[in-house]
C-alpha cells in the first residue's frame, strides 16, 4: 500500500449508503487541521486495503485507518474521527466513556437500519471538484 498517504487517516466508508456519505461530507467540513483521505470500501482502492489489513472482505462498517500504526472499526473509528474534528463536534467525544460494546450496539443498530432510513445508490457518489484531493482513487 505504498501510494497511500502517510501522514492522513484513511477513512473506509460505505460509498453508496445516504447516510455515510453525509457524515463523509461533515467530517470533511469539520477536518479543520486536514487529517484524513476517503474511499469507498467498494473501490478497488478499498478492496486493497482491506485485503492488505486481513480484514475479512465482507465488512459493513466504518474503518479508520491510520498508515503505520493500527485500524479501527465501528464505534471506535468513530470517536478516534471525532477526536481530530473542530471544538464544536468534540462534545460528542463526551460519550466516549460508555463502554465499547454497548457503543457497538448502537452503532450497529444504526448500521443495520441505515439503507432503510437514508437510501442506498447504485453506484458510489463522485465526489465534487472542490473536495476530489480528499479522496484515494
Amino acid at each position: 500500500m505504498n501510494q497511500l498517504p502517510q501522514d492522513k487517516k484513511i477513512i473506509l466508508f460505505d460509498g453508496v449508503c445516504n447516510y455515510c456519505n453525509d457524515k463523509v461530507n461533515f467530517i470533511i467540513k469539520n477536518d479543520a487541521n486536514d487529517v484524513f483521505r476517503f474511499v469507498a470500501l467498494q473501490s478497488e482502492t478499498g478492496q486493497k486495503i482491506i485485503t492488505y489489513l486481513g480484514i475479512d472482505k465482507t465488512i459493513d462498517s466504518i474503518i479508520l485507518y491510520e498508515p503505520g500504526y493500527a485500524y479501527f472499526i465501528k464505534s471506535e473509528a468513530v470517536f478516534r474521527i471525532i477526536k481530530h474534528l473542530s471544538s464544536s463536534v468534540k462534545l460528542l467525544f463526551l460519550f466516549n466513556f460508555i463502554p465499547i460494546n454497548i457503543k457497538n450496539l448502537l452503532y450497529d443498530f444504526i448500521a443495520k437500519n441505515r439503507y432503510k432510513w437514508y437510501g442506498k445508490n447504485e453506484n458510489c457518489l463522485l465526489p465534487s471538484e472542490d473536495i476530489t484531493d480528499k479522496f484515494i482513487a
